[in-house]
């Protein structure tokens, strides 16, 4: 069963003006589009291609297909989204269980927990490059980089000086400390100390990551966040890369065009570079506080232009398939959502047949029948994981 499906692009603030426009090969409408769903999540759900105005959700109702554990998206930055994580499944199931209790509107904005799912997620570049922060950097390092910026204002005190003291114990404990400081006691004063000192460092240490914390300063001018960031990995991917953001991990796209995979859940804890609500004491509780390395992950290569992103989560899997020609089959593992990015691509199961052209996609469903794609171009193919 093919249904194909459509979805109009997401207008929040951080979106860009051009990154989508160009995937479709459409003009701008000079405001931000940020993201496009393809799913059957209730929070915006895909639209059925053909005039009917059915969405997705009902239509996979009135089949008889069972809700789709998965969410895939077109995400396209033009400014850092919030810093944010997200809960382990028993902690969304608590949190969403005793809000509910307590009575909070599931649109209040400080309604932390919209369901009762846990929301890992993946992000592979479709842009040249995509900028992140992710995960908590090695402190020994984000202690050499506060050096640095103290070194640029020539000072020997002030708010640089007590995170870089509150971080000396390298440990986990450290980094709690660090980031409770920087969300209920940093002042404005403190936030304008990091900033001058981005704005005076100089040199090639650290140049990448100050150039970013100095766009996030830009954009969020007098937000604590900038200290939470100034902990974090910045990562660059180049095309066809991909992180992963698993339960607890702080994370923030910073710019650029990528499909973006997920569990299909809207629980987000906040962590600052945000207008929204933050709720410190809940981060906290679900944050995961080790550091080390950014989350990457690997694709295993199926075939020679096919590849498969597997993180360990049994909600979903991403396959990437490069076309030129000739074609590829993709076995099944329960509903698929097929969505191309470049050129035409032809999705065609179990005697049924769709031509994609970017920005399209299809809801593969039925019996687990094989894809294959055909065409020129390139196309990722959305289903469940393996079991863990």
């Amino acid at each position: 069963m093919l249904i194909p499906i459509s979805n109009v692009p997401r207008d929040y603030s951080w979106g860009s003006t051009e990154l989508i426009p160009a995937l479709l090969g459409r003009t701008p409408t000079g405001g931000p589009e940020a993201e496009i769903w393809y799913g059957d999540h209730p929070g915006n759900p895909s639209l059925v291609t053909g005039g009917s105005g059915q969405t997705l959700d009902v239509a996979l109702a009135a089949a008889g297909e069972q809700p789709l554990p998965y969410l895939l998206k077109l995400l396209a930055a033009g400014s850092s989204l919030s810093i944010q994580a997200h809960p382990t499944k028993a902690q969304a199931e608590e949190g969403f269980a005793r809000e509910e209790a307590a009575g909070i509107a599931r649109d209040a904005a400080d309604r932390l927990y919209r369901d009762d799912n846990h929301k890992p997620e993946i992000i592979v570049a479709l842009s040249d490059e995509f900028h992140a922060l992710v995960g908590i950097r090695e402190l020994g390092t984000t202690r050499r980089l506060l050096h640095v910026l103290l070194d640029a204002q020539g000072e020997t005190g002030g708010a640089l000086a007590h995170l870089d003291a509150l971080l000396s114990t390298e440990d986990e404990t450290a980094v709690r400390n660090a980031l409770e400081w920087a969300l209920t006691e940093a002042s404005a004063a403190d936030v304008a100390q990091l900033t001058a000192a981005l704005d005076t460092a100089t040199g090639d240490s650290f140049a990448a990551e100050v150039a970013s914390l100095r766009v996030a300063a830009g954009d969020f001018p007098g937000d604590a966040g900038l200290f939470v960031a100034l902990l974090m990995n910045l990562v660059v991917l180049r095309r066809g890369e991909a992180l992963f953001a698993p339960a607890g991990v702080l994370h923030a796209y910073q710019s650029g065009l990528g499909v973006e995979l997920m569990a299909a859940s809207d629980n987000v804890l906040r962590g600052g570079l945000t207008p929204k609500h933050v709720d410190v004491p809940e981060l906290l509780r679900v944050l995961d506080p080790a550091t080390g390395p950014a989350p990457l992950v690997e694709p295993q290569v199926l075939e020679p232009g096919v590849e498969l992103f597997a993180p360990p989560v049994p909600d979903f899997a991403l396959v990437r398939a490069e076309l030129e020609g000739e074609g590829h089959r993709i076995a099944r593992r329960g509903p698929a959502i097929v969505l191309a990015t470049v050129g035409r691509v032809t999705v065609a199961s179990a005697g049924e047949s769709v031509l994609l052209a970017p920005g399209e996609a299809v809801y593969v469903g039925g019996a687990d029948d094989d894809l294959v794609l055909t065409g020129a171009g390139e196309a990722f193919v959305a289903q469940p994981g393996a079991p863990i």
